[in-house]
Formats: C-alpha cells, structure tokens, sequence
C-alpha cells in the first residue's frame, strides 16, 4: 500500500503498536501530521510467538486496520504493512529497520509495549544499529511504574486491596470526600451468589462484520488453519465507536446484577453479566478511566447497585492496574516462577477439551468457541485443576497468553503466574486458590451432568478435584503449612483416619496418571 510521505525528511517515524489504538497515545501529543509518518504493521513473529487464538488475530488485525482508516481521516500519513505484504520483513525490528531506510527517517518515537520481551527487542534493535529511539511510557494507565515502585517499597506484601484504595483515592471513584461511597471500600462479599439457569441473561453486544473484517477472517482462516480456536462467530467490536456501544450496552443490559453474579458459572452462558470488554480495553478502543466513570455515573443515577459497581471499578482501577505494576517490577524474572517446582505437561485437554470432568469441558469449550472466560473460570477451573496437579507453570501461561483475546503478557502473566498457580510463593496472593470439587457445585451447574461425582471423595467415580486437593495440601506441606488461612485445611487432614488418608492418595495417583 502506498502512502502520502511527507515533504520534508526530518519528521519522525512514530510506531503504533497493535494494542495501542488510541488518538490519546503520548506519542501523538507533539507528533507533526506534515512531517511525521505512522508505522502499523502486521508481523509474524508477534502474530506467532505463542500459538494465539484465531479469533484473537482477526481481532487485532481488524481493529489495526480500521484504526490506521481512522488515523487517516484524523489527517496523519499512515504507513501499513499487511502480513501478506511482499516487503513485510516478518519482526518489528526489521521493519523499523526497512521502513527508515525507505522513508529516509532516522528517528524512532513510540510508546513502551506493553510486554517486556518486545520492549527489550525493540530497545536492543536501537541500540545494536544505533537508531535514535524515543519510547515513552505508556499514560493510559492510572498509575505510572515509578508510583507503583514508590507504593511498593519497603513493605513485606504486596496486596492488591491497599493498593486499590490508593487508585480511589488517586482518581475520586466512588468517593465522599475522604471517605469511600457507602462507607466501605469493598463489597466483594455480596458478590458471590450462584446463578439458576431461568434468569434473564443478556448477552454482549453483537457487531456485524464489514469489507475490512471479511477479508482479515479470510487471512486468518488461510495463515493460521492449524491454531487453537473458531473463527465463528465472529462479532467482536473493531472500532473505537462500536467499543463505546459495546461498553453502553453493559452498563444498560448487564451491570446492575453484575455483582451478584460475577462468579457465578452456567454451562450453557459463557458471559452471564459480564461485560466482555476486556479485549477492547487492552488493546485501546476504550480507556480504563471513561469506563469507569459511565460505570460510576450509573450508580450515582440509581441504575445500578453500589455492589455490582463498585465490583466493576475493583477490577479496572485495582487489579489491572495492579497487577501490570507488579509484572513490570519483577519483570524478567516473573515468568520462570515455580514455587512449587511444577513440572506435569500441560494435558492434551486443554487444547481439545475432551476430558469428562464437565466444568473443564465447558470452560474449555467456551474459550475455543470465543476466546473467552471470565475471571472464576480462569481462576477456579482451568487455573486451580492445573495447580492442583501440577502442572509447569510456564505452559499454564503460555497457554493462557495464547487462548484469550484481552491476553496481553503484562495482565496476564501475574494472574496466572501469581494468582492461579501461586508460583510467585505468595508475592501476589496470601494463599493458593486450591479448592475441591465442592466451590465448583456451589457456584455452578457442571456437576450435576458431570461423569464424575462430586458428593464421593475418592475412588474411581470421584471428582479429581477432590483427591488432588488433598495430595497438592501434601505434596506441598513444607511451603504451605505454615501458611496462617491453610491451617484448618491441615487440622482436617491430621484429624482424617489412616485408611481415609490412603484412599485420597490412591485416588490422586489414579487421576494423576491417568494424565500421562
């Protein structure tokens, strides 16, 4: 594709990365449109480093390409390279490369990526051919590194509730004056009601796919035939303005029993009252602050209850937030955490979802079906199976970077890393999220259609989750015993009758190998 290349040759070539779709970016604050050109390119390496999700592809590339359309009726001279391009070099480092060289430009502005293994390339790149680079951080997140390195210093453990009445202080949401609205910063014990299927379920809003999205699904479907996932449906939002529709149809149809439901798990209703805006929000289309105040607006117009917005907010301000401010302090490291020293393949299941325990089938299922689960699956079914059977955690995450369309390594890698698998030892979490088959019957309806029965403890016909609770509890008893919120777990083992001790180990090494 060509483009208008502006006059002068002392402009700045100014990259835009895929998850950075925004007209906000710093880096277009002080940019020149006569002299300045913008670089979006659809390379293989970032489309390829893990096996992504089909479905997360045709998202992004469809979204980049509305949005250079848009940053071109802005008035910007946009360079794009289609992955199908003949002069596509493949990495972000060549192209930069090819591209300076072609537009006779010799200074490189951008944004800090949002993953570290792109940043280091990117910076190494510079350094190695001695490009000038220019990368600022990245403004659209509430809290900058250097306020969460001050947060964090000096203090023992990192929960991410102190950190979250900081960012309510910060920004005003749901404050009265000093005080937090309702008098309490945290409703999350409302928050935990189990769903029936007669509830009236919205679903996200569906967007009808044009020209520029037929022709990327078609790109996908032919690139990428053998990766994890389906095209179809396909009705995602792809520009900023469907996003914001996106977002207002949450909070009309779905935000007020938000709260109540939001961990809630139904086997046919993958969303429930969930918003599905996560992929719109990492990659740009909508900013963390705006949701949060038409989130917020909704409450005080008496359109929603303090609980199912305040759970909202909980989760853009304080945990996202948060947990990008500890991937990029512990960042390389993070990744190769293993507290545990995990190291079970991940099972075959997880890409096939042939297993007969229902609530993994399902979970399973509906990330292939929509590049999508909410957090409760993330953490209780998929997350809390692996921990329980030890499986590396290095394949968890990259499993979990490679199935979900809001997948960014930054967001993803401390809840699974930290949250779900505990591998960082506690740095994230006060406690692993192991739990037996009974959270999953108390907050779903998998079990009552399951092979397996969730009432029996062990033997053949048992829930796994039942034994392999109790043989993680002892695998790991010298790093868990002392941990204060496990100590009850521990007391019901020492106080369990020999015999019963040996029929959970047994039946443990029954589902454990039966995983090899």
């Amino acid at each position: 594709m060509t483009i208008q290349v502006p006059a002068q040759a002392s402009g700045r070539l100014i990259l835009v990365l895929g998850d950075q779709l925004s007209l906000s970016l710093s880096v277009l604050r002080d940019a020149n449109k006569d002299r300045d050109v913008i670089l979006m390119a659809e390379v293989a390496e970032e489309a390829s480093y893990v096996p992504h999700h089909k479905k997360k592809i045709a998202f992004l590339f469809s979204a980049m390409r509305h949005h250079a359309d848009l940053l071109r009726r802005e008035g910007w001279s946009v360079r794009y390279v289609h992955l199908d391009d003949s002069d596509n070099k493949g990495t972000l480092p060549d192209q930069l490369s090819h591209e300076l060289g072609t537009l006779g430009l010799s200074q490189v502005v951008m944004t800090e990526p949002g993953e570290y293994r792109l940043k280091q390339a990117i910076c190494d790149w510079a350094a190695q051919n001695g490009v000038a680079l220019d990368m600022r951080e990245d403004t659209r997140f509430v809290c900058s590194h250097a306020e969460f390195q001050t947060w964090a210093q000096g203090r023992k453990q990192l929960r991410m509730e102190y950190f979250y009445r900081e960012m309510r202080r910060k920004t005003g949401l749901l404050m009265n004056g000093d005080a937090p609205e309702g008098g309490k910063w945290n409703y999350d014990a409302e928050n935990r009601k189990p769903a029936q299927g007669d509830l009236f379920m919205p679903q996200p809003r569906h967007v009808s796919r044009d020209a520029i999205t037929e022709d990327v699904l078609a790109l996908v479907e032919t690139r990428f035939t053998k990766n994890f996932g389906s095209l179809d449906p396909f009705w995602l939002a792809v520009t900023r303005e469907d996003a914001i529709m996106a977002l207002e149809h949450f909070v009309q149809t779905a935000l007020p029993h938000f709260g109540d439901y939001q961990d809630a798990m139904l086997t046919e209703e993958p969303f429930l009252y969930h918003s599905v805006l996560a992929q719109y929000l990492n990659a740009g289309l909508l900013d963390p602050l705006e949701i949060c105040r038409r989130v917020e607006r909704a409450y005080y117009d008496g359109d929603a209850p303090l609980n199912a917005v305040e759970g909202y907010i909980r989760q853009i301000i304080g945990w996202r937030e948060y947990v990008r401010g500890i991937y990029w302090l512990k960042m390389p490291d993070y990744t190769n955490a293993n507290q545990f020293d995990a190291k079970r393949p991940l099972p075959t299941f997880y890409w096939t979802a042939q297993t007969d325990m229902a609530c993994m089938a399902a979970a399973i299922s509906q990330t292939r079906d929509h590049a999508y689960a909410h957090h409760i699956q993330r953490l209780m079914v998929t997350g809390n199976f692996a921990m329980l059977a030890g499986i590396d955690p290095l394949e968890v995450h990259e499993w979990y970077l490679a199935v979900y369309a809001d997948a960014y390594e930054w967001v993803e890698a401390p809840n699974v890393i930290g949250m779900s698998q505990f591998a960082d030892g506690g740095l994230l979490a006060s406690k692993p999220y192991a739990a037996s088959g009974n959270y999953i019957n108390k907050m779903s309806d998998h079990c009552q259609t399951c092979r397996y029965d969730v009432k029996q403890k062990t033997g053949p016909d048992a829930c796994p989750f039942n034994p392999l609770y109790w043989d993680f509890l002892l695998r790991n008893e010298d790093k868990l015993r002392g941990n204060p919120r496990l100590g009850h777990a521990y007391r019901t083992w020492d106080r369990m009758s020999e015999e019963k001790q040996h029929a959970y180990r047994t039946s443990a090494a029954a589902v454990l190998d039966a995983l090899a």
